[in-house]
């Protein structure tokens, strides 16, 4: 499962962004082996993104998750491609040829008198150069030091935080208590022939759904996260998966 199904239908945006697109807010759509199909907030265009394009995730909301691009694209064709900056060269003035270097033994051009520069001149020098050196270094630390700050501590996930995973639709709540444990609130919900079981478990962050005709034969059927979006779903025997299902439920 591709990281950003975990975001479920909330929006993003890519650092840096897509050139030649003016809207940078996209949703996840799904995902093969090896790319990423989202679509824009505005446009409502689809694209897919090569994954080897994507990069770290942020997954605090300030005010929109972040995913990283390892390099810089832009959009032409109906397609992403790594752009590429071109050196353009300044077309020559009207009547002015090309300035070439004179080949060994023409004359050399006169010599000018130089004034040699000053001991104060030449400290001056040296001291806005080191400004200008630190200046750079203190620069390139700080954008270090924001990076790490912004990407890899939000990337941090403990294997049993997501232990959901291992749930399938044949996990009852005796069994989803041997692998996730008590839950902190357990709340039941009818709907016609159908009743519906939540259980809110606070240090992962998730609710546990599951769905039964009765009370007593209640299987598992997905996660929410804390926003009551949609993480993981389990497949239908007869097609499809309960993703549907758990989009329409209203939390309870």
């Amino acid at each position: 499962m591709s990281s950003l199904e975990y975001l479920g239908n909330r929006p993003f945006s890519f650092y840096p962004p897509i050139l030649n697109l003016e809207n940078n807010e996209w949703f996840f759509r799904r995902a093969s082996r090896a790319e990423i199909l989202v679509m824009n907030s505005r446009s409502k265009e689809e694209i897919w993104i090569p994954r080897r394009f994507l990069g770290e995730i942020s997954l605090i909301e300030d005010p929109v998750v972040i995913v990283g691009l390892v390099k810089e694209l832009e959009y032409r064709a109906g397609a992403v491609w790594p752009h590429q900056r071109r050196v353009i060269e300044m077309p020559l003035a009207v009547g002015e040829r090309a300035r070439t270097l004179p080949p060994p033994g023409d004359a050399l051009a006169p010599v000018i008198g130089i004034r040699t520069p000053s001991v104060t001149d030449s400290r001056m020098g040296k001291l806005v150069g080191f400004t200008i050196l630190v200046g750079f270094v203190a620069s390139v630390v700080a954008v270090n030091v924001l990076r790490q700050v912004s990407f890899k501590p939000r990337l941090v996930y403990s294997a049993g935080e997501q232990q959901y995973l291992d749930l399938t639709a044949d996990d009852d709540y005796d069994a989803i208590v041997r692998k996730l444990g008590l839950p902190a609130e357990d709340h039941w919900r009818s709907e016609t022939a159908t009743e519906f079981r939540s259980l809110w478990y606070p240090q992962r962050g998730c609710f546990v759904i599951l769905r039964g005709s009765a009370r007593s034969d209640a299987r598992y059927i997905g996660t929410m996260n804390a926003s009551w979006n949609p993480i993981h779903w389990v497949p239908l025997r007869g097609g499809g998966s309960t993703e549907s299902t758990l989009r329409g439920l209203n939390k309870f």
